[in-house]
């Protein structure tokens, strides 16, 4: 006697699921298209953008570029140094809490458009399925035996993937070394142990997690997948199977009394974690939309409305009504309070930056010398840091004491973005003064603009 249709399609869908690598079935549609305009956005920046120059002082440098030798992080016209580590500390606190709010509105939304791993896995997919051919092609190819034509589509897919691979890496590392003096420096094989380590690393890390392991990134190592729950709540949209419209499934339509839902079960071919939506939640799904196209398509042949599998939250598909204003989605209040505050800091942090910094040494060799005409002197070296992307010119100034002046020239000139040490002597009248250690203080004051000045205190030895 035969089994149930039902029973054998679903059999057919765990062993789909269950044995071996997972081959997507391609779909399109609006959520399908918005991804790949997304992976296209994402390459052409991450791609390019290290190719970027930027002119300053009639000289040219990479636009975008990590200079960890030199301790600066280049930004267009912004430089960056380690004391503005506040800074990057505030920009990954605004990233997590972005990530947090979207995540309560609308779920896993990043993991399903914007992460990395599935941007990639994305092309890398895309290749396999130029080389192989389409999900039933890849599926019967690999369960062949071993042949020649077996072996060279292979060789093809995972050269391909190799260079891709390769080239991702050089990219990541060229916003670190500048990329043109990287390209020649590899040609030359003459990159340094670090540049090589991750040229190697990266690489590799590429082509075994986008192409080798991908859904298993999302099902078993990413540890956003495990806790992305506590961020939900009964409002949060999410990729959902509307049960009340679907159940009971049927292989045909059945009408009044029956469910939408025709159990093709092409929402699992289409599944890039190999899921079926139609269980439920599951902390598998990462929100890409693609079991929404494809299964808008089925009901448009069938004739029945769009959406059986679409973004709902608990709420809606329970028939409740969504709550009114933030007071019921406490969750979304505090993520976008959180990050109105954290947007502030770091605009207040921006606008208050200096541009100058110094730091006053006092020669501790010799605390003080007398002249010949009876002055105290004191021996200092002041570290004018220029964070300007153009040269600068400052004046010094010290007060604190009666007839305090500096010995010598007053005035220095610092080059864009560097830390210039110089000498700087302070002379005193010697005899109309206590003795002992007094408090002085350094102005320094930028020529181009008096608004940027700083005031340091140090101290000042009298015999």
């Amino acid at each position: 006697m035969n089994k149930p249709v039902s029973k054998v399609r679903e059999a057919k869908l765990e062993l789909y699921r269950k044995q071996g690598k997972i081959h997507a079935r391609a779909v399109d549609g609006r959520f399908n298209r918005l991804r790949w305009a997304l992976v296209w956005l994402t390459q052409i920046v991450f791609y390019g953008a290290c190719w970027l120059s930027w002119e300053s002082n009639g000289s040219s440098r990479q636009a975008i570029l990590f200079d960890i030798a030199h301790e600066k992080l280049y930004l267009f016209g912004l430089v960056l140094w380690p004391q503005d580590a506040l800074l990057l500390a505030l920009v990954l606190i605004l990233a997590a809490t972005g990530l947090f709010l979207v995540t309560a509105l609308a779920g896993r939304l990043f993991c399903g458009f914007l992460c990395p791993q599935t941007v990639y896995t994305a092309i890398f997919t895309w290749i396999e399925a130029k080389v192989e051919g389409d999900h039933l092609a890849r599926l019967k190819l690999d369960r062949s035996p071993p042949s020649a034509g077996k072996l060279l589509r292979k060789a093809v897919k995972h050269g391909i993937w190799a260079v891709v691979a390769l080239w991702t890496a050089i990219t990541f590392v060229g916003y670190f070394t500048p990329i043109r003096e990287l390209l020649p420096s590899i040609a030359g094989l003459r990159t340094g142990p670090w540049e090589a380590f991750w040229l190697i690393f990266y690489a590799a890390f590429t082509y075994v997690q986008a192409g080798l392991a991908r859904e298993a990134v999302c099902q078993h190592m990413c540890p956003y997948s495990r806790f992305q729950g506590v961020m939900f709540d009964p409002t949060t949209a999410n990729v959902a199977y509307d049960r009340q419209r679907g159940e009971p499934r049927s292989a045909r339509r059945q009408g009044a009394g029956g469910g939408d839902c025709i159990d093709c079960g092409i929402c699992v071919e289409v599944c890039p974690t190999g899921i079926d939506i139609r269980d439920g939640l599951q902390y598998q799904c990462i929100n890409c939309g693609l079991c929404i196209d494809a299964c808008d398509q089925v009901m448009e042949r069938i004739g029945a409305p769009r959406g059986l599998i679409r973004f709902a939250s608990e709420r809606e598909l329970a028939g409740a009504p969504a709550p009114q204003g933030l007071g019921g989605r406490p969750r979304v209040a505090v993520y976008g309070a959180l990050l109105l505050v954290f947007s502030l800091l770091g605009g207040g942090y921006l606008a208050e930056r200096s541009l100058l910094l110094v730091d006053v040494l006092r020669d501790r060799g010799a605390l003080s010398r007398e002249t010949a005409e009876g002055r105290i002197e004191n021996a200092y070296t002041l570290k004018l840091m220029n964070l300007d992307d153009a040269p600068r010119q400052y004046r010094v100034a010290v007060s604190g004491l009666p007839g305090l002046e500096i010995v010598g020239s007053d005035q220095f000139a610092v080059a864009p973005a560097t830390i210039r040490p110089v000498s700087v002597t302070v002379s005193a009248p010697g005899g109309a003064l206590p003795s002992g250690i007094r408090p002085i203080a350094f102005e320094i004051v930028a020529e181009h603009d008096p608004a940027t000045r700083v005031r340091e205190p140090s101290s000042f030895a009298l015999p």
